[in-house]
């Protein structure tokens, strides 16, 4: 009997997300909506296959420990699997155009016009798929994802970068 390809794997999941408190700053509701709906999207649908591990399911803590990213990944029932450790140097001047672009965004669906406000939106959406492709490419040899995966990660990597924002 074969094993069916990892995507085709219901278990080469991830079943429950946690970010570290302590990476958290205060952040403002569209934030906090944000982070809410990436984690929701993310535990509803994804591909998350770490190389070298049986199949899961997986959860996953993110946090950031010095300039450092780390993926605390374990079994369901908590037994470690792996933790990857990635520099935050390849995502600096993404995350920091995301918000700005994002900034622009919450600012102009209360202002702007419907043009103005698609543009900016296209515009985000970009910088969120550059994103999710550099990350992807950091998880290469560590753990397979797959684009809707590497997004919602993207996403909370965000939120996790928001304390930060202003060093």
């Amino acid at each position: 009997m074969t094993k069916p390809p990892a995507d085709e794997d219901p278990q080469n999941r991830i079943v429950a997300v946690t970010l570290d408190e302590e990476s958290i700053g205060r952040s403002g509701p569209d934030i906090e909506h944000e982070r809410a709906i990436a984690i929701y999207d993310l535990i509803e649908q994804n591909l998350f296959a770490p190389d070298g591990a049986e199949s899961g399911p997986f959860t996953l803590h993110l946090a950031i420990t010095g300039n450092r990213l780390m993926f605390d990944i374990r079994r369901e029932d908590g037994t470690p699997v792996v933790a990857h450790l990635l520099s935050l140097t390849p995502f600096r001047r993404i995350v920091k155009d995301y918000f700005m672009i994002c900034d622009s965004y919450y600012q102009a669906i209360r202002t702007a016009t419907t043009d103005k406000i698609e543009a900016i939106d296209m515009g985000r959406r970009g910088i969120h798929d550059e994103g999710s492709r550099t990350l992807q490419e950091r998880l290469k040899g560590k753990v397979r994802v797959d684009f809707e995966t590497a997004r919602r990660l993207f996403t909370l990597i965000c939120v996790l970068h928001w304390k930060g924002q202003d060093a």
